[in-house]
């Protein structure tokens, strides 16, 4: 078999000069907890590699990759440890790939959730490119490192394919098992985390780092698909994708979409993206003659009229969909939009003819 011919890529690219590229600091979930475990002070280390303490307070804040590549191996080495970066990966969850996992949940199929996954992870972090191909009945999960930057990849590897394990356990349960978890470093003198996190034997000294699975184990269909959602999502993500060459007021409209679902969808979050203080957003979309509130009341109520559509999706749920603290907060805003109820204008669409 062929192994090089399918798979899942992750590539860290860092080979450009003067390049720097970014991440989400939710992808340092664990570090803290992970540090003081085998006795180290995470704010030294933090503070050595370049990294902000405040990124373990902000899972949206940006911060580099390659400091994020330094923090690991430098810790992994203060330690004494090989496994810090898959210490890390122990216990992460879905909603820590932010937006990608919304995208996720939203898919037909597990196979359909990845092929989203690899298009979408790099607003999760610049620096991952994923893609998804078969090879006969199986799925090859793989990582490649083009490295640019100096210094070992151990930790970090460890942690992407640790995640990537993470998350199809926790779309097909507990029991679920790949065919092979392979690395191209080198065994480490103890395997027990390794065997622990993965419930199986993994190979060393491969061609390639990540994961073997059954093609047929990603075909079952997900219970949360909502086709109207994942197109929706699509949309927006792609809009995302391509945020660097929009205007001002399209960027602003893209954060928007992307963070509302956190609860956390300020004028201060979305400078902080787009890497400027909210004066010069402010004063930038002034100059077009928006604000950043009539985006944000703009997106909401586009948003509101597909979320509702989906007549099995609770109120509750769209009211934290579109960044709302409290369904009462939402239902206000919704009357004095729409000039009625959520709910009313709901029963309203049920008693429309249907279309042929």
């Amino acid at each position: 078999m062929n192994l090089t011919n399918g798979d899942i890529d992750f590539t860290i690219y860092d080979t450009r000069e003067n390049t720097m590229y970014q991440l989400r600091s939710a992808s340092l979930t664990g570090y803290v907890d992970v540090a003081r475990s085998v006795g180290l002070d995470p704010q030294v280390l933090l503070r050595a590699a370049g990294v902000s303490f405040k990124a373990l307070i902000d899972p949206d804040m940006r911060i580099s990759v390659s400091a994020v590549i330094r923090l690991l191996e430098a810790s992994a080495q203060a330690a004494g440890v090989e496994d810090f970066g898959l210490r890390m990966a122990e216990t992460r969850q879905l909603a820590n790939l932010g937006p990608v996992a919304f995208v996720m949940r939203e898919e037909s199929t597990l196979r359909r959730a990845l092929d989203s996954m690899s298009r979408y992870l790099r607003l999760h972090n610049e620096a991952i490119a994923m893609r998804v191909e078969d090879v006969d009945s199986l799925v090859v999960i793989r990582q490649e490192a083009l490295i640019g930057a100096p210094g070992s990849l151990r930790q970090s590897t460890e942690l992407i394919v640790g995640v990537l394990y993470r998350v199809l356990v926790l779309f097909l349960g507990d029991k679920w098992k790949p065919r092979n978890v392979c690395f191209t470093h080198a065994a480490p003198a103890n395997c027990a985390t390794h065997l622990r996190v993965f419930g199986m034997p993994v190979l060393f000294n491969q061609e390639f780092d990540g994961l073997i699975c059954k093609a047929s184990d990603l075909l079952a269909p997900l219970p949360s698909y909502d086709a109207a959602m994942a197109r929706q999502v699509r949309q927006y993500l792609d809009t995302m994708l391509a945020q660097s060459n929009a205007s001002m007021k399209d960027k602003v409209r893209s954060l928007v979409v992307a963070l509302l679902p956190s609860g956390a969808c300020s004028i201060e979050r979305v400078a902080e993206h787009l890497c400027i203080d909210p004066r010069t957003v402010q004063r930038r979309l002034a100059a077009h003659e928006e604000s950043y509130s009539t985006i944000l009341n703009a997106v909401r109520a586009e948003l509101a009229m597909r979320y509702i559509e989906n007549r099995e999706r609770p109120l509750s749920e769209v009211a934290a969909l579109l960044g709302f603290g409290s369904l009462s907060a939402f239902s206000r805003w919704f009357a004095g939009q729409f000039g009625a109820s959520a709910s009313r204008w709901r029963r309203g669409q049920d008693q429309r003819p249907a279309a042929f």
